[in-house]
């Protein structure tokens, strides 16, 4: 596959705004790790390969295991994840498919017993990031790199 556009460079302000967002975010009291899982969700909910390629790599080098990184996808089923990643990787879903679920209360309110408020505001901005992010590399083609 190859991509439909270059759309980093033909709008690198508005893809600026994304990156510096997703610097902040990195940079925030929520950690790389949970982010990187929140990311990995939202992408595989959006069949985004180019992310899911992404920041599943990005968790391996980070020291994530490979049984972690590998059931993000089943992560309802699987033993290997904390409490507080399992509200964010909720909170992820129910934002990601809003039209569905309309980022319900007991989401929100499971959320409030775990985070901060910042936090919670953070872990929104990410998952709705990660959202844009996937929008664009989906609609575009973003074409996953090759192994090496």
């Amino acid at each position: 596959m190859s991509a439909r556009l270059n759309y980093r460079s033909l709008a690198p302000k508005a893809h600026r705004g994304f990156v510096d967002t997703s610097v902040a975010l990195g940079e925030s009291s929520l950690g790389k790790v949970l982010i990187d899982l929140v990311y990995l969700r939202v992408s595989q909910l959006n069949g985004c390969a180019y992310c899911v390629n992404l920041h599943g790599n990005d968790l391996l080098k980070a020291g994530e295991s490979f049984a972690r990184v590998n059931s993000v996808a089943a992560w309802h089923e699987a033993p290997f994840y904390s409490e507080r990643e399992r509200a964010a990787l909720t909170w992820a879903e129910s934002v990601t498919l809003i039209h569905e679920t309309r980022a319900g209360d007991i989401e929100f309110d499971a959320l409030k017993a775990l985070f901060s408020e910042q936090e919670i505001a953070e872990l929104t901005y990410a998952v709705a990031l990660m959202n844009a992010f996937n929008r664009m590399a989906v609609s575009m083609r973003m074409p996953v790199p090759m192994a090496g």
